[in-house]
C-alpha cells in the first residue's frame, strides 16, 4: 500500500502583524528572506530520502504571509519539493494570500507552476473592523483578489473570516457572511476570535466591546445554518465546503495522517514520531547552515497517546469517531465512551449516524469541555505537542456548562 504524505511549508514573514495573531511570524524582516530561502531549500534537499519514501498528495504554504514572501520564491520552493519528493500531479497545493500583497501576475505564476488552491485572508467585510484588527486591506481588495484568482484559472478558493470581533453585532457578521457568499468561494473557514496573551488585541480581554459568549454562540449557530442553506457542509468545527472541496491537507491533521513540516515552528507527524522545529528564523537558518539541532521537541507517540488524539481530533469533525475504528486501531474498549456520548446525545450535543458519533452544532460550541470529559473517561491526559489543539484549552479552566447542567462522568 502506497504511503501518502502532506507537506506544510511555513513562511514566517509579514508586512505587519495583525492585532490578534499568535502564529510565529516576523514583520519588517525582509532582510532575512534570502538567507531563509536558501536554508529552506537546503532543508528540503536534505529531506529528500524521507520524502521519497511516500507519495505526497497535499502541499500547504502557510504563514505568516506567503504572498508577501513572493510568488517567485513560493514557486522555487514548490519546484524543490517536486525534485526532492514524489508529488502527485493531482495533489492539492494551497497558498495563503492576503489581498494587499498578491497581484494578478503572481496568481498566474502560481497557477502555472501547479498551485491549485488559494486561501484568502479576508476576515471581515467591514473596513472599520479590518483597520481595528490591524489588517492592511479593505473589502474591495478581497473582491478584486477573488476575481483575479478566477481569471488566473483558480477554481478552488477559500476565504478566512473571523466573528466575535470588538463591537461586532450579529447584523454586521451576517453582512460579512452574505458578501462572502456573493463571491461564491468553494470553501469558508469561520473562526471565533480568540484573544492570545502577548498579542496587541489581548488588551480587549474582558472589554465590554467584545461580544459576550451568548452573542458569539449566536453568530456561530447562524453561520452553520446559513452556510448549510447555501450548500456549504460543515466538516470541521470552523470549516465549511461545497461537496468535494474540503481542504484535503487539513483533513490530514484531523484524521491523524502523515505530514511533514518545513520552516520554523512547523510541526510534523510521521508514523509514530511527532516533532516541531524551533520558533526562530535565526536559529532555523543557523541550524540548517551549520548542521545544528533545529528541533524544539521530538517524541514517539504510544498507542494510548494516539487513541487520545483520535478522540480529540476526530470529534472536531463531522465525520467523528466510531467504536469499530477505535477498537481496531487501538485495541481499546469504546463502551465507556459510548456511554458518555449517549449522555451527550440526550442533551443535544452529539448524534450517532451510521455507527459514527459526532457533535451537533450545539455540541461544537462546547467541544473543548466535552472532549476533555471524553479524555478523562479514557484516562488520557497527555495532550501536549499537537499543533491543532492545545491541551491547556481543555483543562486549564473547568468548563461552565449551560445552566442546570453539571459536569459528569469524572474519572475517579
Amino acid at each position: 500500500m502506497v504511503k501518502k504524505l502532506g507537506i506544510y511549508v511555513h513562511i514566517p514573514f509579514c508586512a505587519s502583524k495583525c492585532g490578534y495573531c499568535d502564529f510565529y511570524s516576523l514583520a519588517d524582516c525582509d532582510r532575512l528572506m534570502p538567507k531563509y530561502h536558501n536554508a529552506l531549500l537546503q532543508h528540503i534537499r536534505e529531506a529528500s530520502p524521507q520524502l521519497q519514501e511516500r507519495h505526497t498528495d497535499s502541499v500547504y504554504f502557510g504563514g505568516g504571509t506567503p504572498s508577501y514572501y513572493g510568488a517567485r520564491r513560493i514557486c522555487d520552493i514548490f519546484n524543490a519539493l517536486k525534485r526532492a519528493g514524489r508529488i502527485y500531479r493531482s495533489a492539492e497545493v494551497t497558498v495563503e494570500v492576503n489581498p494587499d500583497s498578491v497581484r494578478y501576475h503572481d496568481l498566474l505564476q502560481l497557477r502555472s507552476e501547479g498551485v491549485n488552491r488559494l486561501s484568502i485572508g479576508a476576515q471581515s467585510a467591514n473596513d472599520d473592523l479590518l483597520r481595528l484588527i490591524g489588517r492592511r486591506h479593505n473589502w474591495r481588495q478581497v473582491v478584486n483578489t477573488v476575481k483575479r484568482a478566477r481569471d488566473a484559472g483558480f477554481d478552488n478558493v477559500s476565504l478566512d473570516l473571523i466573528y466575535g470581533l470588538p463591537s461586532q453585532q450579529r447584523e454586521d457578521w451576517a453582512d460579512t457572511l452574505s458578501r462572502a457568499l456573493e463571491l461564491e468561494p468553494e470553501h469558508l473557514s469561520c473562526y471565533g476570535l480568540k484573544l492570545e496573551e502577548g498579542t496587541p488585541m489581548y488588551s480587549y480581554k474582558d472589554s465590554p466591546l467584545l461580544p459576550g459568549d451568548d452573542a458569539q454562540a449566536d453568530m456561530y449557530l447562524y453561520t452553520v445554518e446559513t452556510l448549510r442553506h447555501f450548500g456549504y457542509a460543515q466538516y470541521e468545527i470552523s470549516n465549511f465546503a461545497r461537496s468535494g472541496r474540503e481542504c484535503r491537507h487539513n483533513l490530514k491533521y484531523w484524521q491523524l495522517q502523515d505530514y511533514m513540516g518545513f520552516g520554523p515552528a512547523a510541526a510534523s507527524n510521521v508514523g509514530d514520531m511527532r516533532y516541531t522545529y524551533v520558533s526562530s528564523v535565526a536559529q532555523y537558518i543557523s541550524g540548517i547552515q551549520n548542521g545544528n539541532n533545529i528541533l524544539a521537541d521530538y517524541e514517539r507517540v504510544d498507542a494510548l497517546g494516539r487513541a487520545a488524539e483520535y478522540l480529540m481530533l476526530g470529534m472536531r469533525t463531522v465525520r467523528g469517531v466510531s467504536a469499530k475504528e477505535y477498537h481496531n486501531r487501538y485495541r481499546s474498549d469504546f463502551s465507556p465512551l459510548e456511554e458518555l456520548l449517549t449522555e451527550f446525545q440526550r442533551r443535544g450535543w452529539a448524534v450517532r449516524e451510521d455507527e459514527r458519533w459526532h457533535f451537533t452544532p450545539a455540541g461544537f460550541l462546547l467541544s473543548n469541555p466535552l472532549i476533555g470529559l471524553m479524555l478523562e473517561k479514557q484516562g488520557e491526559h497527555k495532550l501536549s505537542g499537537n499543533p491543532w489543539m492545545d491541551g491547556r484549552d481543555l483543562f486549564s479552566e473547568r468548563i461552565e456548562l449551560p445552566d442546570g447542567e453539571e459536569l459528569f462522568y469524572h474519572s475517579h
